[in-house]
Protein backbone atom coordinates (compact mmCIF):
# COMPACT_ATOMS: atom_id res chain seq x y z
CA UNK A 1 0.00 0.00 0.00
CA UNK A 2 1.48 3.52 -0.62
CA UNK A 3 0.60 6.13 1.83
CA UNK A 4 0.71 9.92 0.67
CA UNK A 5 0.04 12.92 3.11
CA UNK A 6 -3.26 15.10 1.63
CA UNK A 7 -4.76 18.46 3.30
CA UNK A 8 -8.32 17.68 3.89
CA UNK A 9 -11.25 20.29 3.58
CA UNK A 10 -11.42 21.05 7.60
CA UNK A 11 -8.08 18.83 8.48
CA UNK A 12 -4.84 16.79 7.48
CA UNK A 13 -5.93 13.65 6.39
CA UNK A 14 -3.90 10.76 5.32
CA UNK A 15 -4.96 9.04 2.51
CA UNK A 16 -4.50 4.84 1.12
CA UNK A 17 -4.37 3.91 -2.53
CA UNK A 18 -4.56 0.00 -2.93
CA UNK A 19 -2.58 -1.92 -5.14
CA UNK A 20 -3.93 -0.89 -8.69
CA UNK A 21 -6.04 -3.68 -10.05
CA UNK A 22 -7.20 -4.29 -13.53
CA UNK A 23 -10.42 -4.43 -14.95
CA UNK A 24 -10.78 -6.38 -18.25
CA UNK A 25 -7.52 -6.43 -18.60
CA UNK A 26 -7.49 -2.70 -19.84
CA UNK A 27 -8.19 -0.15 -17.21
CA UNK A 28 -6.40 -0.26 -14.13
CA UNK A 29 -7.70 1.33 -11.41
CA UNK A 30 -7.39 1.82 -7.29
CA UNK A 31 -9.60 2.29 -4.63
CA UNK A 32 -9.20 5.99 -2.49
CA UNK A 33 -9.91 5.34 1.19
CA UNK A 34 -9.41 8.79 2.78
CA UNK A 35 -9.31 8.76 6.35
CA UNK A 36 -12.57 10.57 8.24
CA UNK A 37 -14.76 10.15 5.43
CA UNK A 38 -17.89 7.45 6.44
CA UNK A 39 -17.02 4.00 5.23
CA UNK A 40 -20.13 1.68 4.24
CA UNK A 41 -20.55 -1.55 5.42
CA UNK A 42 -21.67 -2.44 1.97
CA UNK A 43 -19.18 -3.61 -0.68
CA UNK A 44 -17.67 -0.48 -2.32
CA UNK A 45 -14.89 1.64 -2.04
CA UNK A 46 -15.71 5.38 -1.31
CA UNK A 47 -13.73 6.51 -4.39
CA UNK A 48 -11.89 4.86 -7.57
CA UNK A 49 -9.23 6.57 -9.30
CA UNK A 50 -9.01 5.27 -12.92
CA UNK A 51 -7.67 6.64 -16.38
CA UNK A 52 -7.04 10.29 -14.72
CA UNK A 53 -10.42 10.26 -13.17
CA UNK A 54 -11.62 9.83 -9.53
CA UNK A 55 -15.09 8.19 -9.57
CA UNK A 56 -16.80 9.08 -5.90
CA UNK A 57 -19.21 7.07 -4.65
CA UNK A 58 -22.92 8.38 -3.73
CA UNK A 59 -22.61 10.20 -1.05
CA UNK A 60 -26.20 11.05 1.68
CA UNK A 61 -26.37 12.96 4.67
CA UNK A 62 -24.13 10.92 6.94
CA UNK A 63 -21.75 11.59 9.72
CA UNK A 64 -18.14 10.56 10.43
CA UNK A 65 -19.62 7.41 11.60
CA UNK A 66 -21.60 6.85 8.66
CA UNK A 67 -24.84 7.14 10.61
CA UNK A 68 -27.80 9.12 8.32
CA UNK A 69 -28.47 12.56 9.63
CA UNK A 70 -31.68 13.79 8.76
CA UNK A 71 -32.75 17.16 8.22
CA UNK A 72 -34.20 19.59 5.78
CA UNK A 73 -33.69 18.92 2.18
CA UNK A 74 -31.17 21.66 1.35
CA UNK A 75 -29.64 20.62 4.81
CA UNK A 76 -29.24 17.00 3.65
CA UNK A 77 -28.17 17.98 -0.04
CA UNK A 78 -25.41 20.39 1.79
CA UNK A 79 -23.85 17.75 3.88
CA UNK A 80 -23.71 15.24 0.69
CA UNK A 81 -21.93 17.75 -0.91
CA UNK A 82 -19.18 18.64 2.15
CA UNK A 83 -19.12 14.50 2.28
CA UNK A 84 -18.22 14.59 -2.04
CA UNK A 85 -15.65 17.39 -0.92
CA UNK A 86 -14.28 15.66 2.03
CA UNK A 87 -13.62 12.47 -0.36
CA UNK A 88 -12.21 15.08 -3.34
CA UNK A 89 -9.87 16.19 -0.65
CA UNK A 90 -8.69 12.72 0.03
CA UNK A 91 -7.61 12.27 -3.60
CA UNK A 92 -5.69 15.78 -3.36
CA UNK A 93 -9.16 17.47 -5.62
CA UNK A 94 -12.03 19.77 -5.06
CA UNK A 95 -15.28 19.97 -5.79
CA UNK A 96 -13.74 22.95 -9.09
CA UNK A 97 -12.39 19.71 -10.12
CA UNK A 98 -16.00 18.02 -10.88
CA UNK A 99 -17.05 17.19 -14.45
CA UNK A 100 -19.97 14.94 -13.59
CA UNK A 101 -22.68 15.05 -10.95
CA UNK A 102 -25.16 12.34 -11.02
CA UNK A 103 -28.03 13.45 -8.02
CA UNK A 104 -30.84 11.40 -6.84
CA UNK A 105 -33.76 13.57 -5.46
CA UNK A 106 -36.34 11.61 -3.28
CA UNK A 107 -39.22 14.07 -3.81
CA UNK A 108 -39.40 16.45 -7.59
CA UNK A 109 -41.48 19.10 -5.47
CA UNK A 110 -37.10 19.92 -4.21
CA UNK A 111 -35.76 20.48 -7.35
CA UNK A 112 -36.15 24.19 -7.32
CA UNK A 113 -34.33 23.78 -4.16
CA UNK A 114 -31.87 21.39 -5.67
CA UNK A 115 -30.95 23.64 -8.36
CA UNK A 116 -30.53 26.91 -5.94
CA UNK A 117 -28.28 25.55 -3.40
CA UNK A 118 -26.32 23.38 -6.49
CA UNK A 119 -25.28 26.79 -7.02
CA UNK A 120 -23.88 27.08 -3.41
CA UNK A 121 -21.15 24.53 -4.53
CA UNK A 122 -20.70 24.83 -8.54
CA UNK A 123 -20.10 27.78 -10.82
CA UNK A 124 -20.30 27.99 -14.41
CA UNK A 125 -19.57 26.35 -16.54
CA UNK A 126 -20.83 23.42 -14.35
CA UNK A 127 -19.98 19.95 -14.35
CA UNK A 128 -22.32 17.78 -16.53
CA UNK A 129 -25.31 16.84 -14.95
CA UNK A 130 -27.75 14.38 -14.45
CA UNK A 131 -30.99 14.23 -11.45
CA UNK A 132 -32.57 11.49 -10.79
CA UNK A 133 -36.07 11.61 -8.76
CA UNK A 134 -38.38 9.27 -6.93
CA UNK A 135 -35.63 6.51 -5.85
CA UNK A 136 -34.57 6.76 -2.28
CA UNK A 137 -35.77 5.45 0.43
CA UNK A 138 -37.81 7.44 3.00
CA UNK A 139 -34.63 7.70 5.40
CA UNK A 140 -32.89 9.72 2.58
CA UNK A 141 -33.70 13.05 1.00
CA UNK A 142 -30.71 13.69 -1.46
CA UNK A 143 -27.69 11.46 -3.08
CA UNK A 144 -24.88 12.27 -5.05
CA UNK A 145 -22.21 11.14 -6.84
CA UNK A 146 -19.89 12.07 -8.98
CA UNK A 147 -16.87 12.11 -11.56
CA UNK A 148 -13.27 14.26 -11.00
CA UNK A 149 -10.79 15.01 -13.41
CA UNK A 150 -7.31 14.51 -11.84
CA UNK A 151 -4.91 18.05 -12.08
CA UNK A 152 -1.81 15.38 -13.80
CA UNK A 153 -3.12 14.42 -17.03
Amino acid sequence: MLRIEASELYSRRELTIESPYHHSGFVMWQPIHAAKVPISQLPFSPAVLAGGFVFVSGQASVDDQGTIVPDTFAGEMRRSFENVAKVLAGAGLELGDVVQVRAYVRDPGDLPQYNEVYREFFAQPYPARSTITNCLPETLRFEVDVVAKTRNE
